[in-house]
């Protein structure tokens, strides 16, 4: 048993690495210590784009045409319209992407990367390539197949009973618990 002070201690004197052995299978320490890892990483990687995260999935999904419309990439990345229209802006200031008329609807807008884009995108891709790589360095490139798998799978299966249609509704609900 953990005395004060000692390695396994929790509290005044005992440091918290005695903390966090105490909470070694715990679920949510464990899934919120890795989130936090990755999402100060990914940042890292992205954090001259505009926008950063955000602006990287913007361009990511311009540049291999996953969704066309400026109003089909707000709803598939869950951002609101008027915060896309801001971000679209700056990617489009900065010379990454273009709007341009999509030819089945001239009302809507297609947003492209330009090269300069596509460009920066690949930097990008291989600079959180890196961040992950550095992150799960500790496993067997099997187990990091295993791992990525695993998750993909409760992700999916989470999403699914549970799909988030909007960020900020996430937070909300989470709030008034």
């Amino acid at each position: 048993m953990a005395t004060a002070g000692s390695p396994g201690a929790c509290g005044p004197g005992g440091g918290s690495d005695g903390c966090q052995d105490t909470l070694l299978d715990d679920l949510g320490w464990g899934l919120g210590v890795v989130f936090r890892a990755y999402v100060t990483a990914a940042h890292d990687a992205v954090a001259d784009l505009p926008g950063g995260p955000r602006g990287y999935q913007v361009l990511a999904a311009a540049a291999r045409g996953t969704v066309n419309s400026q109003l089909a990439l707000a709803q598939h990345l869950g951002v609101d319209r008027t915060v896309m229209t801001y971000l679209l802006d700056d990617l489009a200031a900065a010379g990454l992407i273009e709007r341009q008329p999509d030819p089945a609807d001239r009302r809507a807008r297609r947003v492209v990367a330009t090269a300069a884009g596509t460009t920066l995108l690949a930097t990008l891709d291989r600079r959180l390539a890196a961040a992950e790589a550095h992150l799960l360095a500790p496993l067997q490139p099997a187990e990091r197949a295993s791992f990525r798998a695993q998750l993909r799978l409760l992700a999916i299966r989470a999403n699914a009973a549970d799909p988030v249609d909007n960020p900020c509704q996430l937070v909300e609900q989470l709030e008034t618990r």
